[in-house]
């Protein structure tokens, strides 16, 4: 991926200096993902109905496809109004998010195009776009229990 010095494409994403959380609260560096091979960009906020309705779905996706592929990772970026309402919606989901209020949040914003949410964006290892449909394709595997969802996120449709 970027063996703890990030890539120059996957630095314009995250910096090697790069923060996150998780449902703990703990402080995870961006040495985590120096071994994955997709991320995917999640898009979302707790103020969101539909955002909450896929949240559920993407933690059970999220664990079939962690448990195959250990290197997948989700970041959360976060639309939220509040810290209060981000603790509450993190303390949920078994990824990494960034923190609230991250400096980087409205950079990934713009260069995603984020005009809705949720939005669930695929991306790999060098930080090249796979694909901005990743919730259609989690939706449309559900049936299969995910199984194939990470077949779908390597082709870049």
């Amino acid at each position: 991926f970027f063996s703890h010095v990030l890539c120059p494409t996957m630095s314009t994403i995250f910096n090697e200096n790069q923060k996150f959380t998780n449902a703990n609260g703990d402080v995870v560096t961006s040495s985590h993902l120096a071994d994955m091979t997709k991320i995917a960009i999640y898009f979302s906020a707790h103020w969101c109905p539909p955002c909450r309705g896929f949240t559920p779905k993407l933690a059970e996706a999220y664990k079939t496809i962690k448990a195959q592929h250990p290197d997948f990772e989700i970041i959360f970026v976060t639309s939220d109004r509040d810290e209060a309402s981000f603790k509450e919606y993190v303390s949920t989901m078994p990824w990494l998010a960034l923190p609230f209020g991250d400096a980087s949040i409205p950079t990934l914003k713009k260069q995603y195009n984020v005009t809705g949410i949720p939005l669930l964006v695929v991306i790999d290892g060098d930080g090249n776009l796979i694909t901005k449909e990743a919730r259609n394709i989690i939706h449309t595997d559900e049936p299969q229990k995910y199984a194939n969802v990470w077949d779908k996120f390597t082709k870049n449709p």
